[in-house]
């Protein structure tokens, strides 16, 4: 557990991003922890959420000239990366895209950046991967070469097939799909801080449960039962 990751999800739980209960997710699982960086929604609780994406892209070495995110939640993310680059001395375009496509005024699909040349989407985490996905679609359909896709938290959940929905959408769309925080993190800072964000054992315990029962094993990367 790196300084800059603990001190992300200290964030994320005092923002109630991360959050510990009961809840269904749209995959029908029941799940003791849920994620929503919806719940960001202050100036500086942004701020530093972008300066963690834009640690992470230069962490990837990734070479991109417009960064995506995908309405709604990703959108917030796009341009608050794009400005913590920018302050880093790297300037790039930023982007998102209509739900539905404007007949009137400058119309399209698309509002910010020309969405042309190389792109790097940003979204907040993948469950079914149906957004990313739609806009996958729009920026193959504009001719954009998608080189990566960074997410904040990667699940690590095993679908059907047996591969996770990281992997499943790395190998559809032929590009790394990273991530800035996994469930072994949140577990990893949990055994070392959960007191400190005021969760029981027994809550901890429900999560490390979910994971052993429907993620990849978080010490071996090998899927449970392997």
């Amino acid at each position: 557990m790196t300084d800059d990751k603990a001190a992300l999800l200290q964030l994320l739980i005092a923002e109630q991003v991360l959050q510990f209960g009961d809840f269904v997710l749209k995959s029908g699982r029941r799940s003791p922890y849920f994620f929503n960086l919806g719940a960001i929604n202050s100036g500086a609780a942004i701020q530093r959420l972008g300066e963690a994406y834009a640690q992470r892209i230069g962490q990837l070495g990734c070479e991109f000239d417009v960064l995506f995110g995908p309405a709604y939640k990703g959108i917030p993310i796009a341009v608050a990366t794009a400005e913590a680059l920018a302050r880093g001395g790297r300037n790039v375009g930023w982007a998102f895209n209509r739900k539905e496509a404007k007949d009137h005024g400058e119309g399209g699909q698309f509002v910010g950046a020309a969405v042309s040349g190389r792109v790097l989407l940003v979204d907040d985490v993948l469950t079914a991967g149906t957004a990313l996905r739609e806009a996958a679609g729009l920026l193959q359909q504009a001719d954009a070469e998608i080189v990566a896709v960074l997410i904040a938290l990667d699940r690590q959940e095993l679908l059907e097939d047996g591969k996770t929905a990281v992997s499943a959408l790395a190998a559809e769309l032929s590009v790394p799909v990273s991530s800035l925080l996994s469930l072994q993190d949140v577990i990893e800072y949990l055994d070392l801080n959960g007191s400190e964000a005021k969760l029981s054992q027994q809550k901890v315990a429900q999560v490390k449960a979910y994971q052993a029962r429907y993620c990849l094993s978080g010490e071996s990367g090998r899927m449970p039962g392997d």
